[in-house]
């Protein structure tokens, strides 16, 4: 079933329940589809460590604080005259 997004505002509690009992629920916008409400499922294996392994990448310098913000915490009187004009 499609239906457009005022419809869903409209009659979300109605479509949820549709969606929970099965039924294939999809929201649209000017006429495409762009949503689909799924029943909620339990995740019925754990999850396994690493499993993400190679999939997510994280930058090199993920964990350096720039200076910038060093200063603001610490009060440095140059990061307040810079960027707050004291």
């Amino acid at each position: 079933m499609l239906v457009n997004m005022h419809e869903a505002k409209t009659h979300l509690s109605r479509l949820v329940a549709r969606a929970a009992a099965g039924e294939d629920i999809v929201i649209g916008k000017a006429g495409k589809p762009v949503a689909r409400l799924v029943p909620y499922a339990e995740r019925t294996e754990p999850r396994k460590p690493g499993g993400l392994k190679g999939k997510i990448w994280i930058a090199d310098d993920f964990d350096e604080t720039p200076q910038w913000l060093i200063d603001a915490i610490e009060g440095n009187g140059e990061f307040e005259d810079k960027f707050l004009g004291k």
